[in-house]
């Protein structure tokens, strides 16, 4: 498997990210926002513009998958747009909301099988790396589950995507994130209840290539 994990946006190194790709040439990524569902739309689209503007000054072509074109569809449809990207950028917001569209979409099981396959590259930030552990609870004391309910009608997912066998927490100890306090909260429970996981500042980034993993 190859991921680029950051806390916060691209992190302090986006080169890592390029060298997992490993492509002479600019490589497509799909953009999935779907953890700003529930927020207006002309901030969301403000959202999408801001990853695929930071994605391209990488040299990178981005493109947005909108996961919630494919709700209720057949899998097949969603596998044949994600197998022909070498990557997927999945950006933060909140993770009950991405974790339903990733469930509903059927890109939750697409994304994991392509993964373990070492067919593509899943990199992100916040929420991206968040809906990676085998659960999100206790991540309820930052993002509202409520949304999920008051937006589809619909149950929360709490199990998470299960790629990783540890729950990461970003942007612990970054001060001027408005969400430090409360994942600096959600990691000291962790630690209380012996739930594994790891940490990152803003900056930070966890890189797993194969069997090496590293925080840079």
């Amino acid at each position: 498997m190859r991921m680029y994990l950051s806390s916060f946006r691209m992190g302090d190194h986006p080169d890592r990210l390029l060298a997992l790709l490993g492509e002479p040439g600019p490589a497509e990524i799909a953009v999935i926002a779907n953890a700003m569902d529930g927020q207006p739309g002309n901030e969301r689209a403000a959202g999408v513009e801001r990853e695929v503007d930071a994605l391209t000054a990488l040299g990178l072509r981005p493109t947005e998958v909108d996961l919630r074109g494919f709700f209720d569809q057949p899998r097949e449809a969603i596998e044949t747009t994600l197998a022909r990207f070498p990557a997927v950028w999945l950006r933060g917001g909140n993770v009950f909301m991405l974790r339903y569209a990733l469930a509903r979409s059927g890109a939750d099981t697409v994304l994991t099988a392509l993964l373990r396959q070492n067919a593509l590259v899943y990199a992100g930030y916040s929420a991206g790396p968040c809906v990676l552990a085998p659960s999100l609870r206790g991540l309820d004391h930052c993002d509202d589950p409520s949304v999920v309910p008051e937006t589809y009608g619909d149950p929360v997912v709490w199990d998470g995507l299960g790629i990783l066998d540890y729950a990461v927490v970003p942007h612990v100890d970054s001060p001027g994130h408005p969400e430090t306090e409360a994942l600096s909260v959600v990691a000291a429970n962790y630690r209380a209840d012996g739930v594994p996981h790891r940490t990152l500042r803003d900056g930070q980034a966890l890189v797993v290539n194969g069997e090496d993993t590293q925080i840079c």
